[in-house]
């Protein structure tokens, strides 16, 4: 998930959905994503990316940690986006680090009576809103720089707003072994961790149906108890895999790799409608330019972007709103 292919695949996710909506094959305020598995990491990480393009989303299984290890999950992004995660109870730590930060999300155990006419009821409840009156989104890239009505398109980091801190939730040390990024199952019971998948041209010593059965002869209980073993590494270091091939043990030496962390500051914005003052709020950090799209019944309004007013605006659509020389500058997108 850390990696720019996950990029990649998200956008043209986006380029599928907006393209079915265009064509009128799909409802815009019904478009939900759904994964399992190995693809509930990019369900976490497609609706923090793209937050406004998806009523709700659903994780059946699976683990959201190398979408959180990306750096690139904002809390913000999932205020209008519920998140149901199905899993099973050894789950429960991860819920409770992603509620705690604010994370838009509910669980539900799979070991309950949670079945496919409950989830589907449970979309059902949820729409997407093309004008919702308070928003809110953060990103660390102007490539996805998207929040409903609000598109920002200019940034400076010099431009702070401590009124707005960074919702980024943080990833562990997102340590791994050097073996060419090999695919497992989270919730398979082990023992050791089940490969069940492998990059394409792969090079390396593995291949799919191994399991790795100990690290530095230490015994690898499962899948989850690999996962934790590596949160506790915080340096790169030399290390030994023993991988079960059929009947065969076989000795693999091997590195723990740290991944480079982005950092740096990230932008947000919080805007809202106000009907009874018939007033357009808006909050930024990092932002100095962005496009407005002001919907028809807003219409007479006032604008106030960081304390600075744009009276009797009274044409809908979109618009191109900057700052210069302290003076709140607006014109309708060309």
């Amino acid at each position: 998930t850390g990696a720019p292919d996950i990029d990649s695949r998200v956008r043209a996710l986006a380029v599928a959905v907006e393209s079915a909506i265009q064509s009128g094959s799909v409802d815009p305020a019904r478009v939900y994503i759904a994964g399992r598995g190995d693809a509930v990491a990019s369900v976490f990480y497609a609706i923090s990316r793209m937050p406004d393009l998806w009523a709700a989303g659903v994780a059946v299984g699976g683990s959201p940690k190398a979408a959180i290890d990306s750096n690139r999950i904002f809390a913000a992004n999932s205020t209008l986006v519920p998140l149901l995660w199905i899993a099973g109870d050894d789950s429960r730590p991860m819920v409770e680090k992603l509620t705690a930060a604010k994370l838009n999300l509910e669980w539900q155990s799979a070991s309950g009576s949670f079945n496919a006419a409950a989830l589907i009821q449970w979309l059902a409840r949820h729409q997407r809103d093309a004008f919702p009156i308070s928003i809110d989104c953060e990103t660390n890239s102007p490539t996805f720089a998207r929040c409903y009505w609000i598109q920002p398109a200019k940034f400076d980091a010099s431009e702070r707003n401590d009124v707005l801190p960074s919702t980024r939730i943080p990833g562990g040390t997102g340590a791994a072994l050097d073996l060419g990024g090999f695919g497992f199952q989270v919730d398979d019971p082990g023992p050791g961790v089940l490969v069940t998948s492998l990059p394409g041209k792969y090079s390396g010593p593995l291949k799919n149906g191994d399991r790795l059965m100990a690290l530095d002869g230490k015994p690898l209980a499962s899948a989850r108890q690999y996962l934790e073993l590596m949160e506790k590494f915080t340096e790169e270091k030399p290390a030994t895999v023993t991988v079960q091939r059929g009947k065969e043990r076989i000795r693999v030496e091997t590195r723990i790799t740290l991944p480079r962390r982005e950092s740096g500051v990230t932008a947000r914005v919080q805007a809202q409608y106000l009907p009874a003052e018939k007033e357009i709020q808006i909050v930024s950090r990092t932002i100095t330019e962005m496009r407005v799209t002001v919907a028809p019944h807003w219409i007479p309004a006032t604008l106030l972007w960081n304390g600075l007013s744009l009276e009797n605006l009274e044409e809908a659509g979109c618009w191109v709103l900057s700052v210069q020389k302290e003076l709140l500058h607006a014109e309708k997108c060309q």
